[in-house]
Formats: C-alpha cells, structure tokens, sequence
C-alpha cells in the first residue's frame, strides 16, 4: 500500500493512498500512556482496554495525550508472593536502571524473549513499544531490540549504550535520534489485515540471528488474538537489519493445499514459538496456536535446515513413528492452556526446564521438567502468581542462567514494562 500522506486524529490513523483515503489500525495502547489497571494480562496491548476494527480504543476517555507524562506511569518493582521466587529489578521502563526512555525512547514495551548471540552478547527481542506517552501516536514501534553482556544477572540486566552504525552496541540507532531504539521487523498497521508483527522465538547459528514472529491480523477478548502466519526473519549483522524468508511462511489455517508450501495441516499450531538446542544435535521448536488457549507441540530440525519447513520432523502420535515430516497428526507435549512459553537445558536439574504462562483462574508462571524434549514433562508448579501483580506472562528464560539460580524476564501488564524474576531451583 502506498501512503502518499497520514494524519493522526486522536487515536485514529488516517492515509491517503492512491484508492483513496483509509483508516490505518491506531497504535497499541497500553498501561504506561494512562490506560487504568483492570487486572487483565496480555502480550502487546492484549488485555481488556478493548480494540476495535481500526485498532485499540487508545486513551480515549482517560485523558488527552498531553496530560500523560512522557515517560509514562510505571509503578514500583513488583513484591511476589512466592517462596521460591522473587524479582530482582525492571529491566525496562522509566524506573528501570537502565532508563529506557531516555537511553532508548521506551516508556513501556513487553516480551524481552532473548537469545545468546554466538558471540558473547545476549539480544533481547521485544513486542509493541512505546515512547513518549505525551504525543500523538505515542512513538509505537512494533517491536524493538537491545543488546547486553552483563554476566551477573543477581542486580539486574545491564543494557549496553546505543551507538548509530554499531552492531554491538544497546540498540539500533541511527545517527538523527542516538536516544531512539528502531523498529526491527514492519508491519501494514492495518487492522484485520496486519496490524503488528511480534517476535516469540529467537536462537543464532553460527553468526546468523533468527526470529520467528507471528503476523497478527486482530485482537479478540483478553488472551485472544488472530494471526496471519508465522515466519522467520533473519539478521547476518547481529540484529541491525532483518528480511523474512518467504519459504517460512505457516500460515494460520488447519488444512493442506498441495502446491502451497504456505499452506499446511499443523501451520496453525506453530502461530507462537521457543526454540531450544538440544544435546543430540537438533534444535527443537515448541508451538502454540495464536492466543493463550492452545496446547503446546513439537518439532525438530537439523541447524542448516532452519529455513528449509520440508526437512522439519514433528513429534507425532504414532506410536510406531513418533517423528514424521507428515504434521497431521500432531501430538501434544504440554497440555491447554498455554501462554508464551520458554525451554532451556538446566545443569543443576539435569533436566530440560519449561516456563509458560496460563491465564486461568489463580494461575500465572508455572515451571515443568522433563528429561528429553519431548517429555513425558512433569505437572506444573506455580512459581509467580498472577492474580497480586498486575497481570504477569511470557516468561523466557536468560539463556546464561543454567544453576540452581533460574533468571528469567516477565513481562507486568499494569506497568506495561519487562522485569528480571529469579527462582530458587532447591525450593522447586
């Protein structure tokens, strides 16, 4: 779509293109530009502030953009009550050490799914991300990056300075705006065609960075929402620069049309992603269906096939073939409800160690074990509540946490902004 001009007008997005004037999908709006705590979690302005067909209903009705602060309205680290688990510091927001929103120009974001770079420096992705709440239009990007090489994750995560043309430095920057962290992978911005693109798995090989994302199409009720398809993205100077890999593409319907590579039975249970390297040589990609109510599947894959969806074997319910390139018959690993999730290798368990995120009643971060990845993985443990924090979700792993210390980012719907948790594996 050519955009010859756009204009916002409240919270509403106008463009004129050569078919004429349209309503483009208005930015996400969420806890730090003035929504008020309703209580309800979800991933990139999926909670209950309400979205309609041209986007979220925005800060309509809770004041104007100018009487937000521009930094927001993040609240005080969160206290949990767990006996196995506490939150060391905000990773990101205004309260945060490390200033996000003068470093970066983020006053709220969520996800942070990270990843070890191959290089010694972890990225950390995240999902719609905010700037200055005082403006219109609130400077939302669809998702940024910000680099770190703090080894010791007991006070926090460390984020590195930005510098333009870096690609080591704290973010992507560009010489004009050196304080402003730059949309990684675009998005239409059209509602009910694609109104953001959100990153939910990450990993390198060799030097090369991967990001499954997932397109979304439209919100639905909290912990609901419509994807296009999910695809690869992928980077070869250290996150500066991404370009998706059409042969990628799954896209969001349970069915198989020959010829179309796009199209295939098993697509839609990998909407969402969590890679892990597994010690027999493969990389495994757990999946979910769009939204927060899916079970959780598996597939496998050699790292130079990566981009090549034919050679992917999937864990199946064949007893006599448990892994098959055939998708149709998918079995589950972990049952429904299951939010984002993260998978890692834990040396003190000797054991792989999965975290999600379940919306019901009374839940929030459960933790499960197992021995291979496929399972059979153990019930779940509640580590952080959800109910007492303002809405928690997409807990993933830090990939150099492997002890008996276990450091991994959540994402506080009420503040809109990513804390650093610790659980104390010995009390599991």
């Amino acid at each position: 779509m050519n955009v010859f001009r756009s204009v916002t007008i409240g919270t509403t997005v106008l463009a004129l293109t050569a078919a004429g004037l349209v309503v483009l999908a208005s930015p996400a709006t969420a806890q730090p530009c003035g929504i008020p705590d309703t209580g309800s979690s979800g991933s990139s302005g999926l909670g209950s502030s309400g979205f309609t067909a041209f986007g979220s209903t925005g800060s309509s009705g809770y004041g104007s953009y100018g009487n937000q602060p521009p930094e927001g309205r993040q609240g005080p680290l969160p206290v949990i009550a767990s006996a196995n688990t506490n939150a060391v510091e905000w990773v990101t927001g205004p309260r945060s050490n490390n200033s996000t929103f003068n470093r970066f120009g983020i006053s709220g974001t969520d996800l942070a799914l990270s990843w070890d770079n191959g290089s010694g420096q972890i990225l950390m992705a995240f999902g719609d991300t905010f700037g200055n709440c005082s403006i219109g239009g609130q400077e939302w990007r669809h998702n940024v990056l910000l680099r770190s090489d703090d080894t010791d994750l007991s006070n926090g995560i460390t984020l590195s300075n930005a510098v333009p043309g870096d690609a080591r430095s704290g973010s992507v920057v560009t010489p004009d705006r050196t304080n402003f962290g730059r949309e990684l992978i675009p998005a239409i911005g059209f509602s009910y065609i694609e109104t953001t693109t959100i990153p939910t798995a990450a990993i390198s090989i060799g030097n090369t960075q991967y990001i499954n994302y997932m397109s979304i199409r439209s919100w639905g009720a909290p912990g609901q929402w419509f994807t296009n398809f999910s695809a690869i993205s992928v980077s070869h100077d250290n996150g500066q620069t991404w370009s998706t890999d059409g042969n990628t593409i799954r896209a969001n319907v349970d069915l198989t049309i020959p010829g179309v590579r796009e199209a295939r039975q098993g697509n839609d249970k990998f909407q969402m992603s969590s890679y892990l390297k597994g010690n027999d040589g493969y990389i495994y990609q757990y999946g979910t269906p769009n939204g927060r109510s899916g079970a959780t599947y598996l597939a496998r894959f050699l790292p130079q096939d990566i981009l090549d969806l034919n050679k992917y074997e999937y864990f199946t319910n064949d007893a006599a073939a448990r892994w098959s390139t055939d998708a149709s018959n998918l079995a589950a690993v972990a049952p429904q409800p299951t939010g984002e999730l993260s998978v890692a290798w834990n040396e003190y368990l000797k054991r792989y160690v999965m975290l999600n995120y379940s919306s019901d009643p009374g839940s929030g971060i459960l933790i499960r074990t197992a021995e291979n990845p496929e399972g059979p993985w153990s019930g779940p443990k509640l580590l952080a509540p959800g109910s007492n924090l303002g809405g928690v979700y997409a807990p993933f792993i830090h990939p150099w946490s492997s002890g008996k210390y276990l450091y991994y980012t959540a994402s506080v719907w009420k503040d809109y902004n990513v804390m650093l948790l610790r659980t104390d594996l010995s009390r599991i």
